[in-house]
């Protein structure tokens, strides 16, 4: 979502019905549109991770014939078993990088059925990838702590956000992991029309000031504590919480900009999915390319002219061989792979899939 511009047009939609599926008419909020008009008919149900043990899988620190190839489109480098599944992707110019590992289930059932079962896990590594670095000391070490290993991943640490998440604490006491809001309350908003503010960012979520490292100190705006925008989620997962670098604002510097707009169209990562423009022609023609883990830039407001005006995380398959991912969004109130407002699936023509514009592997 894009920091200081103009508030979204919102898009009406009408309720669903067993015999007919109304089309939807959507004026977007920056990262949200319409809330369904249908109350849940259930109690909302926290979002949950279960594991399943891969069976048949290769084991951290055993070769088992291993061997490396380079692929194209983009360029990286793959790790295949002696049976030739994959074992790890590992992107030129890219710190993300999957590992196959423990199966597990992701789920937000207050919200959708949709789950994704996955045995990928998203890391980030110590160093940009380049060819041949599978010969470097400090990919090996890397790779020898963590192929296998059962820490938080990004996937996991996404997934610390969503409803009703147990709140987790630092060790100097201070929250920075629980269930997630989207913003405060919109005072000149109302449902389906700008209902919450937006312009929350980790160290809003967090309570504390926090200085960037261009020396730059952002100071917490109470109303928002416990809050994160669809920008400052993403923030959160890969860079207070992962350490990737973040920058304090889109105006230059290095490091993870604060919008979506300035995420899009920053040197930093590696572009999966040009950005070719923001007009409806310019959705990508296909999206196979897609990884776990990649950055995914959305244009969902005519107001904002020609920025980006979304951002989530791509998670990969769903259980029905749909694309999903997560973003923070208005009408769930934070962090969400749901159906509220719509499905989160980037495949078919759903809103969405329609105004995906770019995508990026940090």
């Amino acid at each position: 979502m894009t920091a200081g511009s103009t508030r979204r047009a919102r898009r009406t939609r009408r309720p669903l019905h067993a015999a007919l599926v109304a089309g939807l008419v959507v004026t977007s909020a920056y990262c949200t549109y319409a809330l369904r008009k249908e109350e849940q008919a259930q109690a909302p149900a926290a979002l949950r991770v279960t594991d399943q043990t891969v069976k048949g899988g290769a084991k951290a620190g055993q070769d088992g014939g291993q061997k490396w190839e380079r692929l194209q489109n983009p360029q990286r480098s793959v790790l295949r078993g002696g049976n030739g599944a994959i074992l790890g992707t590992f992107t030129d110019g890219a710190r993300t990088a999957t590992l196959t590992g423990k199966k597990r289930t992701f789920a937000e059932p207050s919200t959708t059925q949709s789950q994704v079962i996955t045995d990928t896990w998203v890391r980030l590594l110590p160093e940009p990838w380049r060819p041949g670095a599978e010969n470097e000391r400090w990919f090996q070490d890397w790779f020898k702590k963590y192929y296998g290993s059962e820490e938080d991943d990004l996937f996991a640490i996404a997934f610390q956000y969503g409803d009703q998440a147990p709140v987790k604490k630092d060790a100097a006491g201070v929250p920075y992991a629980g269930d997630a809001a989207f913003g405060p309350i919109n005072p000149n908003g109302s449902v389906g029309n700008d209902l919450r503010l937006e312009q929350s960012d980790f160290y809003d979520y967090l309570g504390i000031p926090y200085t960037f490292r261009d020396g730059t100190t952002m100071q917490p705006e109470k109303p928002k504590y416990r809050a994160i925008d669809c920008s400052g989620f993403v923030r959160t997962v890969f860079g207070y919480r992962s350490r990737f670098p973040l920058a304090a604002t889109d105006a230059g510097g290095s490091g993870l900009p604060r919008t979506a707009n300035g995420m899009a169209r920053s040197k930093t990562g590696v572009d999966v999915l040009p950005l070719k423009g923001v007009a409806a022609k310019d959705r990508p023609a296909s999206i196979d390319v897609l990884q776990p883990g990649d950055l995914l830039f959305f244009k969902l407001d005519a107001r904002t002219a020609d920025r980006l005006d979304h951002t989530g995380m791509f998670l990969g398959n769903d259980t029905e061989g749909h694309k999903i991912f997560i973003s923070s969004r208005e009408e769930a109130n934070g962090p969400t792979i749901g159906d509220k407002g719509g499905a989160s699936r980037l495949d078919g023509n759903g809103y969405y899939a329609a105004t995906l514009r770019s995508a990026k592997r940090l």
